[in-house]
């Protein structure tokens, strides 16, 4: 059964910004240096002001669209196991979640999750909702973040994630 929240009503958004953003994020984090992790941000805040409303948007709409495509790897990689992703991936995320980001935006974070895990779009299941808020931006970066994470950590290989996005973003290209 269709849903109006399925991808295919789905605007993608920036993917290749919100890419930069959360591999940006991981290679700061790798890297483990407190200075490049403030320059890091600093830089990352100068880059979506510079974007304007729309271009904030798309991006947005891009994180939500990398949300989506983790999700849906993991569910393809817990399915080859018999195994259900919302149980073997969800409770975990929420656990770092609860470490990272606000209490009160780990319920939203958890639906954008659980939506994607079930092939909707995490765009437009929030979008139902109301509009983004200011408070969720920092919770939703930390999503896709742990999300990535979470992957590589599976592959054992700290770009794999990234590598699975570009791949992607590339094969499209070569479609079109």
């Amino acid at each position: 059964m269709s849903s109006p929240y399925g991808p295919q009503h789905a605007p993608a958004g920036d993917v290749g910004a919100a890419l930069m953003l959360i591999d940006s994020r991981l290679r700061s984090i790798h890297e483990g240096s407190p200075e490049s992790d403030a320059e890091q941000q600093a830089m990352m805040a100068q880059f979506t002001e510079s974007l304007g409303p729309e271009g904030a948007d798309d991006l947005l709409d891009g994180v939500c669209t990398l949300i989506y495509m983790f999700m849906t790897w993991l569910r393809k990689a817990h399915e080859d196991h018999d195994k259900d992703v919302i149980e073997y991936v969800v409770p975990t995320l929420v656990a770092s979640m609860r470490m990272s980001i606000r209490p009160e935006a780990v319920p939203t974070m958890a639906g954008l999750v659980i939506a994607a895990g079930t092939g909707l779009s995490p765009s437009l299941w929030r979008k139902q909702y109301g509009d983004w808020t200011e408070a969720e931006m920092t919770p939703l970066e930390a999503t896709a973040f742990l999300l990535a994470e979470h992957i590589n950590r599976i592959a054992d290989d700290a770009d794999f994630a990234t590598r699975v996005i570009t791949d992607a973003l590339s094969r499209a290209e070569d479609e079109l």
